[in-house]
Parts: structure tokens; C-alpha cells; sequence
């Protein structure tokens, strides 16, 4: 296979590829030290959930904002300015090594600003480089290898200084700002386009039967999660935080690539099912050890599908020619407000006994699966019969190959 050929099957060429992965991987990369960076400026663990709730509600803020700017200034232009902005706060930290506490939240505010103002329209620009047919593929990739980065990341900045680690952030940012610039990314966005509300979002029935199972998988998510610190051996614990995250990296390639297959409404309901299964197993036989290692393997496979459909794909798929700045918005709501649901439902986590938890939320995960049996597919009818025809295609052109070459031998 020529080198770069799998991207004939992608259907992008080789240039817009580089820029897609470039302008996703390394802010996502990005967004992984930083919150390295917030866990080290301070020693209280407490303190550190509650900047990182103040990173997220910031970002969040700063989303919508910049979803709105985008109506008014050039996506390509915006985009450049959203990431000198980042190579300008990454070098924050190294001002804070004594810092008060307000100072230190001052510095993080101002990462939140920094990574939300310009995600929509990142976002947007990758909807609008990818085809829909392959979205999903090209996502799977980019979370694969940012993901597979973290490791390497982390214990970069855990063996440095405060003002080191600063310095690599602001370097890490850079090098993205350079290369795309010299890429010469072009504006996706060659006429006008009919733009889209916040209140036209909400009244598309489709991406509300999407968006109510995301955000119930995200409430439940956060509060197992809260549940399992203090629940399962210190052990099992950090063997869950060690392993899911590559299986969700390795799920997440592997849900992108049947997202392009099978269409994302199967794959999203097949996630929910089979989370919904390992909850209740939880449920029924929680001193069974089984059952805890069946959780860990399908919380991390399905935690990998859900990310890689509802933060990359679904929201660009139901945008389709509109501009997808709020469409993205609102879809990654639930998943940035993540850390600032932790910090209440651990106050509640108490008030209800572990087992029980578990088989509510499989009942509640079970019951979110309902609105994606009305939802429609996103990805549409004729691409999926067409690659499926393809395959088909491929298949009798391999047995016609391996039937003449049998002949040609007995000849």
C-alpha cells in the first residue's frame, strides 16, 4: 500500500488531513496538560476539583461567546487569533509558582477562556473538511493518537518544574500555531449560509433526541465516577484509571470506524445497551469480582464510542449546511460541565447505598435509550448501501482473484 493511501478511502486529500489532525490533535493535547497544570498549582485536592469546575464553567462561557462571534468574524482569522491567545495564557503558570489562591484561579479562568473561545469553530472547520461518510474514521484517528499522547505528556510535566512546564505548554501551543499557518488552511465556508439560533437548535426534534441520552450518560457517568473513589480498593481504582482510558482510546477508533459502517445510531444505542448491562450486573452481583473487570471493560469500550460520536460527529452531521459553530456548542455542554456536576453529586453520592446506584443507573441508561429509537440516522441511507455495496464488490473481486489462481495452478 502506497504511503498515505489510506486516505483515498478516507476521501480527503493528504493536505487537509494534515491540517484537520494538526489543529485537532494538538488542542486536544493541549486541553489534557493544562489540566495537568491545574492539578499542580495547588496541593488541596478539594481546591484542585474546584478550579477545575471554574476551568469548565469558564470554557463553557467562552464557547458561547465565541459560537456567537463566529457569525461575524472570519472562521480562519478567528482561529488564529483563538490560538495565539492559548500560546499567551500557557505561559501563566510560570507567574503563579507562589501564587495565592485567587491568583491561581485568576490563571485558570483565563484557560477556560482560552480553550472554549475558539473550540466551536474548530470544531466546525473539521465538520466542514470531512465528508460525512467518513467523520467518523477521521475522528477515531485524531482521539486515538491524542489520547495515546497523554501518557508521554504527563510524565513530561510531572518531572519538571512549575515555570518548565509553563514554558513546554506555550511550545506545545506554538507548534500547532506555526504549522497550521503554514499549511495554508483555506475558508470552508465559501458563500453565506442561513444562520443558525440557539432557539432553532432546540426546536430540531432530532438533535433534542440526541442531545437528552448524551447528557443523561454524562449525569450518570460523573456520579458512578464519584461513587467508585470511595466504593472499590484503592487498587481497583487506579487499575480503572489506568486501563479505561485505553480502551476508550482503542474503542474509540474502532466505534469511528462502524459510525461509518453501520451508521451512528446503531452504534450510539449498542453503547448505551451494553452500559446499561454492565451497570446492572454491578447491581445484581457486586461481590462477585467478575463483574467488576466486565465493568471496567465495557465502560471503557462504550465511554470510547459515546466521546467519539457525541463530541466529534453527531453534531456535525445534523448541522449538514449550516453552520455547525452552535450545533457543536451545545452538544459538548454536557460534557464540559462535567467537573462541575463531580463537585455536586459527590455531596449526594452519600445519601444513596452504592448497589443501588448502580441498577438506577442502568434503569436510567436503559430509559435514555428510548428517544434514539425515534431519533433518525444521521449518516444517510445511500452511503451506507454504498459502502456496503463496495464491500460486496471488494469481496467477489478477492474470491474471482483466489477462484482464477486456483485454476491457473491446476492448468
Amino acid at each position: 500500500m502506497p504511503k498515505w493511501g489510506f486516505l483515498k478511502e478516507l476521501g480527503i486529500p493528504r493536505r487537509e488531513f494534515v491540517i484537520v489532525f494538526i489543529l485537532l490533535f494538538n488542542v486536544f493535547t493541549w486541553y489534557y496538560m493544562m489540566l495537568m497544570m491545574i492539578g499542580s498549582v495547588v496541593n488541596d485536592p478539594s481546591a484542585v476539583l474546584v478550579l477545575r469546575a471554574v476551568f469548565y464553567a469558564t470554557a463553557v462561557f467562552s464557547a458561547l461567546i465565541g459560537s456567537i462571534a463566529s457569525d461575524k468574524i472570519k472562521r480562519l482569522r478567528f482561529l488564529y487569533f483563538w490560538m495565539a491567545l492559548g500560546v499567551a495564557t500557557s505561559l501563566l503558570p510560570a507567574f503563579t509558582e507562589n501564587a495565592s489562591l485567587t491568583q491561581t484561579s485568576v490563571m485558570v479562568l483565563l484557560f477556560g477562556v482560552s480553550f472554549g473561545l475558539g473550540m466551536p469553530s474548530c470544531l466546525a472547520y473539521f465538520a466542514d473538511s470531512t465528508l460525512v461518510e467518513n467523520r467518523g474514521r477521521v475522528s477515531g484517528i485524531v482521539l486515538l493518537a491524542a489520547n495515546v499522547s497523554v501518557l508521554p505528556l504527563v510524565i513530561l510535566l510531572g518531572t519538571s518544574s512549575l515555570t518548565i512546564n509553563s514554558v513546554i505548554l506555550a511550545i506545545w501551543r506554538t507548534w500547532g500555531l506555526l504549522l497550521f499557518a503554514l499549511l495554508k488552511p483555506q475558508e470552508k465556508i465559501s458563500a453565506p449560509r442561513r444562520l443558525t439560533s440557539f432557539a432553532t437548535i432546540f426546536q430540531n426534534r432530532s438533535f433534542v433526541l440526541y442531545f437528552i441520552p448524551w447528557f443523561i450518560f454524562c449525569l450518570i457517568d460523573v456520579f458512578e465516577k464519584s461513587l467508585l473513589r470511595g466504593f472499590v480498593e484503592v487498587e481497583f481504582h487506579r487499575l480503572i484509571l489506568t486501563i479505561e482510558p485505553l480502551l476508550a482510546s482503542l474503542a474509540a477508533l474502532v466505534g469511528g470506524i462502524f459510525c461509518d459502517t453501520i451508521g451512528r445510531k446503531k452504534v450510539v444505542i449498542y453503547g448505551f445497551v451494553s452500559l446499561g448491562i454492565a451497570y446492572a450486573v454491578i447491581g445484581i452481583a457486586p461481590n462477585f469480582r467478575g463483574s467488576w473487570y466486565l465493568y471496567l471493560l465495557i465502560d471503557g469500550v462504550a465511554a470510547g464510542i459515546l466521546w467519539v460520536l457525541f463530541i466529534l460527529i453527531v453534531w456535525g452531521d445534523l448541522a449538514q449546511q449550516n453552520p455547525s459553530e452552535k450545533y457543536y456548542m451545545v452538544g459538548n455542554i454536557p460534557f464540559l460541565i462535567t467537573d462541575v456536576l463531580f463537585l455536586l453529586l459527590t455531596a449526594l453520592s452519600g445519601a444513596v447505598p452504592a448497589y443501588a446506584a448502580f441498577s438506577l443507573a442502568s434503569f436510567f441508561l436503559f430509559l435514555a435509550v428510548l428517544p434514539l429509537m425515534y431519533a433518525p440516522e444521521t449518516l444517510p441511507e445511500k452511503k451506507i448501501e454504498l459502502r456496503r455495496l463496495r464491500g460486496y464488490i471488494e469481496q467477489a473481486k478477492k474470491v474471482r482473484e483466489k477462484y482464477l489462481g486456483k485454476n491457473e495452478t491446476e492448468d
